[in-house]
């Protein structure tokens, strides 16, 4: 499982079970987002994040899964909702 290397510009950086670590959180996080092997973007943002986290020192496949996951939903919660205009015909 060496899921985060195509992400990393250096590999040489983190050792096998860093890896591991960062390879299983990105998986977890597209799983729990239900993200397919086929986006690629969005599986990229996600593996720049976590390596991101890694090069601070964080190293834990379940932190870093949660962490990620905990930022999504914030992000999520920051686009703004559409709701109905009082009166409002949107059938026009």
């Amino acid at each position: 499982m060496a899921a985060i290397v195509p992400f990393l510009e250096d590999p040489s950086v983190f050792d096998p079970e860093d890896i591991k670590a960062m390879s299983t959180a990105l998986e977890d996080v597209c799983h729990a987002l239900n993200i397919s092997a086929d986006a690629v973007v969005a599986r990229e943002k996600i593996a720049l994040r976590i390596i991101s986290l890694a090069r601070r020192g964080e190293r834990n496949a379940t932190f870093l899964r949660d962490r990620v996951l905990k930022e999504a939903d914030g992000a999520a919660d920051a686009v703004p909702r559409l709701r109905p205009v009082p009166g409002g015909d949107l059938s026009a």
